[in-house]
């Protein structure tokens, strides 16, 4: 089938190169319409049966992929939420304490579709989502020069996490971004020690459970970009940066898929 594939499109003369590559988009697509036959893929957020190539790659038929948009307008210089004021940085970055990481970027809002979009990756595990999420973080890196030469650090699930659910999700996501992104480079040198399930604590709480749990497994990069898929406190970026900063990175960044 491959080769039919290669005689019906190779024409014309190309470099061997060329051929090799465009041989193995086809083989891809064959796999991915074959894994499609046997289990049928369906849009993460209508519920519609995927047919398309790149719909099934995403995980979300083309109208809704074209309705996820990425935030726009005036963000904190800081936290890289919305602006409702005219001034660089927002309240509660002006009235809180220092931040450990030198500036934090975030995708989309944890609302509405937005929510459901995150539950089928994070806990319906639909990982066709990860392609999708790893091109919205490339866009943030190209759109900012002081991300290009970051080195992009996962943090680090909570011990047992995966024995638990079967997987990681920000891990994942770091992978699909090293996958696509041309230059990316991955460093999972940050560990975490056994500590209480974040979400049933309260800002002061995870603070307070983090503390200590977080720890340098190997050297950390000098620029690093710390990422995870949503935001609500904060504790945990905090916690990541703190710890990557003490541990010798010289510039830390962060960037969340969503904010709470």
């Amino acid at each position: 089938m491959i080769k039919y594939y290669c005689e019906k499109n190779f024409s014309v003369k190309r470099h061997p190169s060329a051929n090799t590559y465009i041989c193995m988009n086809y083989f891809n697509k064959i796999l991915l319409w074959a894994k499609n036959l046997l289990f049928p893929s369906y849009c993460a957020l209508c519920e519609t049966a995927l047919t398309e190539t790149e719909e099934i790659r995403y995980g979300l038929c083309e109208k809704c992929r074209t309705s996820v948009k990425s935030m726009q307008g005036k963000l904190c210089n800081l936290c890289g939420k919305p602006l409702i004021s005219e001034m660089d940085v927002c309240l509660s970055c002006r009235n809180g304490a220092d931040k450990s990481y030198d500036r934090l970027w975030v995708i989309f809002p944890y609302t509405g579709m937005y929510c459901k979009l995150l539950k089928s990756y994070k806990f319906g595990k639909n990982l066709a989502l990860a392609f999708f999420f790893a091109q919205k973080v490339l866009e943030v890196i190209a759109a900012n020069p002081v991300l290009q030469s970051a080195v992009i650090v996962p943090v680090p699930p909570r011990p047992g996490k995966i024995k638990e659910t079967g997987w990681d999700q920000v891990d994942y996501l770091a992978k699909q971004i090293l996958k696509q992104g041309q230059g990316s480079i991955v460093s999972r040198c940050l560990k975490r020690r056994r500590s209480k399930i974040q979400k049933r604590l309260d800002r002061k709480e995870r603070m307070e459970n983090m503390k200590g749990r977080v720890y340098v497994y190997q050297a950390p990069p000098k620029t690093a970009l710390v990422i995870d898929d949503v935001i609500t406190t904060g504790s945990t970026m905090e916690v990541c940066s703190e710890t990557l900063k003490e541990g010798g990175a010289e510039k830390v960044y962060g960037l969340c898929l969503f904010y709470d």
